[in-house]
């Protein structure tokens, strides 16, 4: 929101107020003083206003995490532990998955508590594409990446999903790239040749690529450069 606009929201000022202020240099925005009516005033934005805080603001967190299998992609669950389980952080009750994973689904999981942020991650129109390491119990035919890019009809939601792209690394082994998070998506598609998959890896999310050294369980802060990469 505009920070002149941001102001005049509040009981305290009017616009012509607000113009006063603005400039008088008595405005501040993450400590920089602004005079800028269109200066930006985001959810994380501290804003003062002499030494009045009018929004205290909060630190913005990203962090990646390797989810385990057995582990549900929730904030909280009455009978299994949470990928928030395994966060130790304080105020964790902030944070947000951003692009979840099925329960035995493994990989790579992004956690924050910027909703613009995991917005642009995770939205279909941003067209990011979602890499997943594909085991399966029979053997993959050259049908399947002809079927996958055409996009495959999905009844219960009576659409068709976005053109995937299927890369064969073995008889039983593949990587499959979407761009959409659709209910159980990668099973369902495999399901159409009656193929059951047996492990499903997510190794990357758009730029992000799932850090080898973390192990299964552990996470890590993003980097200002992959936070600014989504």
């Amino acid at each position: 929101m505009r920070v002149d606009r941001f102001l005049s929201n509040l009981p305290c000022f009017n616009r012509q107020q607000v113009r006063l202020l603005l400039v008088e240099k008595r405005v501040r925005i993450d400590g920089e003083i602004t005079r800028d009516p269109h200066a930006e005033v985001r959810e994380f934005s501290r804003v003062e206003v002499d030494d009045q805080v009018l929004q205290a603001g909060k630190p913005v967190r990203h962090f990646m995490l390797h989810k385990p299998a057995g582990c549900v992609s929730a904030t909280r669950d009455p009978q299994h532990p949470t990928v928030l389980d395994l966060i130790h952080e304080p105020d964790k009750d902030d944070l947000h998955i951003a692009g979840r994973l099925d329960f035995n689904t493994t990989g790579l999981m992004l956690i924050t508590n910027d909703g613009s942020w995991s917005r642009r991650l995770t939205q279909p129109q941003t067209k990011l594409p979602k890499v997943y390491y594909v085991e399966t119990e029979q053997t993959i035919g050259p049908e399947y990446a002809l079927k996958f890019s055409e996009g495959l009809y999905f009844a219960f939601e009576d659409l068709t999903t976005q053109p995937a792209g299927l890369e064969l690394l073995g008889p039983k082994s593949a990587r499959l790239s979407i761009v959409e998070g659709r209910y159980h998506q990668v099973k369902r598609m495999f399901g159409h040749f009656d193929n059951k998959v047996l492990r499903l890896h997510r190794e990357r999310m758009g730029p992000l690529v799932l850090d080898e050294v973390l192990k299964p369980g552990e996470y890590r802060p993003l980097s200002d450069k992959e936070i600014e990469m989504i």
